[in-house]
């Protein structure tokens, strides 16, 4: 399969380095040729971990024409507050449909992606989904080196733009398909977005110790904590309130660890504490990190936006993005996926048929 993976990030070169050792023909993009300067020259990416080796790519470029010439597939794995700016990339430079898949969405972003791309393109019709998370654990330890930790089970996908007798996932590819399942709604991969709560409010809260020179430390063993642990949940609670608001609840981020990782808890810090996938991570060396940049802008702004129109209390999720804000003096709200380009009314039948225009189906 002809695969195209835009983004040469922790979760690209994974991704890049799965599909091509399993017999894909992948073509890794990134916008700065800094970033893939020695893998130009080599076209060679060394991974170790669940995947290991030195595995050869078909292509690695900075050019937008050689990366979209004719996939069978476009994977997107670069933060989600890049994906407006992508989306207008792709739409004037494609000359085929073809499937688009965010990896992950973050929340809505398949839906502000499907939007931007319609602005700049009505010859070429794309399918266009979006997944829950990445389906791997990985940090990326060199230029051309990464470490897959772990492979996550039965991550969502959804799209707008699949039939109830269709399943997203027959697009992709062979060796990846049994690491998904096919959710009922884009609520379940947008709402169902753990990302927002995991990341924002424990880094937010640890800046202090993100900040210091001399020390670093685990970002999950480490910086979440009984309390932090507690706090996020009530997080996660204005989320699953969202999603039954919408008419599909999604479950709670314990639930998605316990089916995730396999691990046990009667909490969600009990969770965390026991995923060994997590024991390794070391937090971020600053708050100009994607857990705030992408996490606060494409996931608690649009799901505090969705919530307020459903007259639900946000309060804990506002409290973070005001920290947010506060602390980097950045307003978050009005530069991150506040939704406007929806142009939705406060009622809730309005909200769950934007989201439920078609479901994908296993």
């Amino acid at each position: 399969m002809k695969v195209t993976v835009i983004g040469a990030g922790n979760s690209g070169i994974a991704m890049a380095v799965h599909l091509s050792k399993e017999g894909n023909e992948v073509t890794l993009w990134n916008r700065s040729h800094s970033t893939i300067e020695k893998l130009i020259k080599t076209h060679i990416i060394r991974c170790e971990g669940v995947v290991s080796g030195n595995i050869p790519i078909h292509c690695v470029t900075n050019d937008v024409d050689i990366a979209l010439k004719n996939p069978d597939i476009i994977l997107i794995t670069t933060p989600a507050n890049s994906h407006k700016e992508l989306a207008e990339l792709i739409s004037k430079n494609i000359n085929k449909s073809t499937v688009i898949v965010l990896n992950p969405g973050r929340t809505f972003g398949a839906l502000e992606f499907r939007n931007i791309y319609e602005k700049f393109n009505n010859q070429y019709d794309q399918i266009i989904a979006e997944t829950q998370t990445i389906i791997y654990t990985c940090r990326k330890i060199d230029e051309d080196a990464v470490n897959i930790i772990a492979f996550k089970d039965s991550v969502l996908i959804s799209s707008l733009d699949i039939n109830s007798s269709e399943s997203i996932i027959d697009y992709l590819p062979q060796c990846i398909r049994n690491y998904f399942s096919s959710a009922q709604s884009m609520i379940q991969t947008s709402i169902g977005n753990v990302g927002m709560v995991l990341h924002c409010a424990p880094l937010l809260l640890n800046t202090g110790w993100t900040e210091s020179e001399k020390n670093i430390y685990k970002y999950y063993y480490d910086g979440i904590t009984p309390t932090v642990g507690q706090l996020i949940e009530k997080i996660d609670d204005e989320r699953v309130a969202v999603s039954e608001a919408l008419g599909h609840k999604v479950e709670s981020t314990k639930e998605w660890l316990i089916r995730t990782y396999h691990v046990t808890g009667n909490n969600l810090y009990e969770c965390i504490q026991n995923n060994e996938a997590y024991k390794t991570i070391d937090a971020p060396g600053s708050l100009k990190h994607r857990y705030i940049f992408e996490d606060v802008s494409c996931g608690l702004v649009p799901l505090e936006s969705i919530g307020l129109k459903l007259g639900l209390d946000m309060g804990y999720t506002t409290l973070i993005i005001d920290l947010a804000s506060k602390l980097l003096n950045f307003d978050f709200r009005t530069t991150g996926r506040n939704l406007d380009y929806l142009d939705i009314s406060a009622q809730n039948n309005e909200l769950k048929t934007i989201f439920e225009r078609r479901s994908s189906y296993e």
